[in-house]
């Protein structure tokens, strides 16, 4: 999966495995190998990928794929993809165990539905939300007043 990954990212990026391999201290052949599966770099190599692509090492050595087996770019650092969930016939949603785990989310939190047309959906936590909502009320006040 590394070397599919690199490769799109790469590409994503316009870069030529010359120049990409030049960032990261190697020459364009070693490089070329970890693209192909031949070989793999050492984790200080892996670490300036990362960093350098705005990821993490873990993300670069997944696969990310949609439910419908769509492939995906390795998320940025911070940003994740869970797949999808099923809406129920009351509109209910669960939401994956490793999200709730990272966001500290448990039975009782409240959540904000936010939506975009064009962009979508968001849930984010309500105390969270409120917080940010009353320091634009406040900076507000202070513009205007």
């Amino acid at each position: 999966m590394l070397g599919k990954n690199l490769t799109a990212l790469r590409n994503m990026n316009g870069l030529t495995q010359e120049e990409l391999a030049e960032k990261v201290g190697v020459s364009r052949q070693a490089y070329a190998k970890w693209e192909k599966g031949t070989s793999v770099p050492d984790v200080e190599r892996c670490m300036a990928l990362a960093e350098f692509f705005g990821t993490t090492v873990e993300n670069l050595m997944r696969e990310h794929t949609t439910d419908a087996g769509t492939a995906l770019l390795p998320p940025p650092k911070g940003k994740y993809i869970w797949g999808s969930v099923t809406i129920s016939e009351r509109g209910q949603i669960v939401i994956p165990k490793v999200a709730r785990e990272t966001f500290s989310l448990k039975c009782g939190d409240r959540l904000v539905v936010l939506g975009s047309e064009g962009e979508g959906i968001a849930l984010k936590k309500a105390e969270d939300f409120e917080a940010q909502l009353r320091q634009l009320m406040e900076q507000a006040g202070k513009e205007n007043g």
